[in-house]
C-alpha cells in the first residue's frame, strides 16, 4: 500500500512490461455516525480505528463524518481519545506504539499544523507528545480535528498518524455524496441501528469494502480485499477467489480414447464423436 502515484506507476510500469498487477494505493476511510447508533459504541470503536496502530494502516478510519444529532457526540469523543496514549510494546497501559520512523513522525506534525492554520478546529494536539523513560521515541499522540472541510489538506491526504478528523451533515444522502466524491474507495462503514440505511449505504456508497456496525471492514481471507477508485489498480484484487485467478494460468486439455471398434473414416467436422 502506497500513494496513489506510486500505485499507479507500478501498475503502468507493470501492465507495459505485459505482467499482471495488483497495486494497492492510497486510502481515507470514513465512518458515518448516524444519531440512531449506541454512542458508546461508536465511542469505542472511533477511538481504536483511529489510534490503533498509531494510525499507520491502510484500513484505518481518518474521518467520522457525524450526521444530524449524532454531531453532539464530538465532546465525548474527545474525553475518550484523550485517555489513551502511546508507548512501548511492553507498556500494558499503552494503547498504541511510535511512529515508524522520524520522518513519518514530521509529516504528521507538519500536516497537524497545517490542518490548524488552514482553519479545523485542533481539540486534541498529539505534537510534542513524550513517554516515560523513552524521550527519542517517535511519539505522536491522539490527535482529533473538527470543523473540518474537503479543501484542507487534512482531509485530502492520506495522514498515516493517529489523527482523526471529524465532519458534519445533515443528512445520510449527504454523508454518502461527501464520501463518494471522495478519490479513494479503500473502506468505509456506518454505525446505525436501522437497516434501511444501513442497506441504502451499502447499495449507494462507491467504496470497495464496507462496514456495518464495523469499524475496519477487513474482509476475511476467502473474500478479496477489494479497494475501489484511487485506491486500488488492477481487475483482480488480492485474497480470495480473485487472488486465486490472478495467480493461475488457465490450462485446457482436451482428449480422446479410442476402443478397437472406433470408427476409421475421416472426420470433416471438429465434433468429437
Amino acid at each position: 500500500m502506497g500513494s496513489v502515484p506510486v500505485g499507479r506507476y507500478i501498475y503502468e510500469t507493470g501492465t507495459r512490461n505485459m505482467k499482471r498487477v495488483q497495486s494497492f494505493a492510497g486510502a481515507k476511510n470514513h465512518m458515518v455516525v448516524m444519531p440512531d447508533a449506541d454512542k458508546q459504541q461508536v465511542l469505542n470503536a472511533l477511538v481504536g480505528a483511529s489510534v490503533g496502530a498509531a494510525g499507520q494502516r491502510c484500513m484505518a478510519i481518518s474521518v467520522a463524518v457525524f450526521v444530524g444529532e449524532a454531531q453532539q457526540w464530538i465532546p465525548e469523543l474527545k474525553e475518550a481519545m484523550a485517555k489513551v496514549r502511546p508507548g512501548a510494546w511492553d507498556d500494558s497501559g499503552a494503547s498504541y506504539g511510535p511512529i515508524i520512523s522520524a520522518k513519518a513522525k514530521d509529516r504528521v506534525e507538519s500536516l497537524i499544523a497545517t490542518g490548524e492554520a488552514q482553519g479545523a478546529n485542533l481539540l486534541l494536539d498529539g505534537r510534542g507528545c513524550t513517554v516515560d523513560g523513552l524521550p527519542d521515541g517517535n511519539w505522536v499522540g491522539p490527535t482529533l480535528f473538527s470543523g473540518v472541510t474537503t479543501e484542507m489538506d487534512v482531509y485530502n491526504e492520506e495522514i498515516f498518524g493517529p489523527v482523526l478528523c471529524c465532519m458534519e451533515t445533515d443528512t445520510l444522502g449527504d454523508a454518502i455524496e461527501l464520501i463518494n466524491n471522495s478519490p479513494y474507495g479503500n473502506g468505509t462503514s456506518i454505525f446505525t441501528a436501522s437497516g434501511g440505511c444501513a442497506r441504502r449505504f451499502q447499495h449507494e456508497i462507491d467504496v470497495g469494502q464496507v462496514g456495518v456496525n464495523v469499524p475496519i471492514p477487513v474482509p476475511l481471507p476467502f473474500f478479496s480485499f477489494t479497494g475501489w477508485k484511487g485506491s486500488f489498480y488492477g481487475d483482480q484484487h488480492a485474497y480470495g477467489k480473485q487472488a486465486v485467478r490472478f495467480y493461475t494460468e488457465t490450462k485446457t486439455v482436451t482428449s480422446r480414447w479410442f476402443s478397437s471398434e472406433a470408427s476409421t473414416e475421416a472426420n470433416f467436422s471438429i465434433q468429437l464423436r
